[in-house]
């Protein structure tokens, strides 16, 4: 699934591509994604101008002129294709997930410009749109989620207070979407070997100085993965032919009984499963 460094390759993808275009025709070939689409949905976007692409936790959105929009969560498999009708594309694909280049089956929903046209392919259909109507009902819909790393709300004062006499443990609270929102399992994994702490510690556990180390590595990972264009499970590339590269940058992640990369570290990379996923740590610094 993607994470939030993933996510925000998409929107910078569609923000160069999309912003202020007006949408011409909405074709909705399968409505059975993870929710249905409403049956307004065409209406709702349709002659519509896109005035902002953003983002919030894994995310994406889509803002008209009236203040009104709609939401597209990716899922599992779910990827954004932009077509363009003046050139030939070699890549479409504005992220690094599945074929780089325009599926034949699975393309759900096509939203038409004047001359491009996006194309939502998902063969495991756990991906979605929702529309809101203005930014109170924006709010709303998630008003349930903690803040994101990023914000000014997420401080060391937040994290300790919410780890106080809490018995979970931190891996599962970096995964949770009600205390941050936007990490997954693959940098949640990352940021806690930074921060030299074992991901089955309790969070009730952590000292202020472990909070900050988290507040601190959680901000630094996930930047450098932006920058480095996200995580490319596989060798594809995006709209620009760029590739992801952070996956080069894996410390933990997938690299089960390799030794550790830190210098004068004698630990080796273990694999545990907490909560069904799979968890990354060196078993000599990772306290």
């Amino acid at each position: 699934m993607p994470e939030l460094p993933e996510v925000e390759i998409v929107r910078q993808s569609l923000n160069q591509k999309v912003k202020d275009k007006i949408i011409q025709k909405v074709l909705v070939k399968n409505r059975n994604l993870r929710f249905k689409i409403h049956s307004k949905f065409k209406n709702h976007l349709n002659k519509k101008k896109i005035k902002k692409v953003e983002r919030f936790s894994k995310y994406l959105i889509l803002t008209f002129e009236n203040k009104a929009g709609f939401i597209i969560h990716l899922g599992m498999s779910g990827t954004i294709h932009l077509h363009s009708s003046n050139k030939k594309n070699f890549f479409t694909n504005t992220s690094f997930y599945n074929s780089p280049i325009l599926p034949k089956k699975h393309n759900h929903v096509e939203i038409h410009f004047d001359n491009i046209k996006f194309i939502y392919n998902d063969p495991r259909r756990f991906g979605y749109f929702s529309t809101f109507k203005n930014m109170i009902e924006l709010k709303n819909k998630f008003n349930h989620f903690g803040p994101e790393p990023f914000s000014s709300s997420f401080d060391v004062g937040y994290i300790s207070n919410y780890f106080k006499k809490k018995e979970k443990n931190i891996k599962n609270f970096l995964l949770d979407q009600k205390f941050v929102s936007g990490i997954g399992n693959i940098y949640a994994s990352e940021i806690l070997f930074d921060s030299k702490i074992n991901p089955i510690k309790k969070a009730k556990d952590l000292t202020k100085h472990e909070c900050k180390r988290i507040l601190i590595h959680s901000r630094l990972v996930l930047k450098k993965a932006i920058q480095k264009g996200g995580s490319s499970i596989r060798d594809f590339q995006n709209t620009n032919g760029k590739i992801g590269n952070f996956q080069k940058e894996f410390k933990v992640y997938k690299r089960e009984n390799l030794n550790c990369l830190k210098s004068n570290c004698k630990g080796t990379i273990k694999k545990i499963t907490i909560s069904n996923r799979s968890s990354f740590f060196c078993n000599y610094c990772q306290k």
